[in-house]
């Protein structure tokens, strides 16, 4: 987890994100390509049974540019996956609007995005995970890199809209995990 994010800051930066329409209102022009993504994600069924057993509240915070290609093969995926359950809180802010969280952020030397930040539901950092998912590098390295780089077992799927879906769908599962075994939180909900 990045240093210097304490859950005080990261409350008042997740309560000033915006919502999903509110954020795709900054530009509506870039907002198409996010909502025509958004109407082609279908959750199987056994993905949407699986986000509404979740109990604990995660909140979601992406780090985006309404300008990136990667955000926007990523941002859709996750409000799917928010409007899947209730127990999901997704807000999405520019990478520019906190210098703070951007700097905070930065993966390999750089303020890539997306970078999404997954927090309980007390604003204490839980996990964070940029720029691109585990299914996107494999098709990049199998592509830019062909033979040079052969990676046993990596194979990439036929569809990387499912790809993603199921790389988000798991790091989601992973922090519900996290918080739902968490023995401060389980205190604190008696369960």
């Amino acid at each position: 987890m990045p240093a210097g994010l304490r859950a005080d800051a990261l409350h008042d930066i997740f309560e000033s994100a915006c919502s999903w329409d509110a954020y795709l209102a900054s530009d509506e022009d870039k907002a198409v390509a996010w909502r025509e993504l958004h109407e082609r994600i279908a959750l199987a069924p056994e993905q949407t049974e699986l986000l509404q057993q979740f109990t604990r509240r995660i909140l979601v915070l992406m780090v985006s540019g309404i300008w990136c290609g990667d955000c926007v093969r990523q941002g859709p995926v996750l409000q799917a996956l928010a409007d899947a359950t209730p127990c999901i809180d997704l807000r999405f802010i520019d990478r520019d609007a906190d210098e703070s969280l951007r700097d905070a952020l930065a993966i390999n030397d750089g303020h890539r995005v997306p970078v999404v930040l997954f927090m309980a539901e007390d604003h204490e950092p839980v996990s964070a995970l940029g720029d691109r998912t585990l299914q996107y590098y494999r098709h990049m390295a199998a592509k830019q890199l062909g033979p040079s780089c052969p990676m046993p077992g990596a194979a990439v799927g036929d569809d990387l809209l499912t790809d993603a879906t199921q790389d988000w769908l798991d790091e989601l599962e992973r922090v519900h995990l996290l918080l739902r075994l968490s023995g401060r939180l389980r205190t604190r909900h008696g369960d």
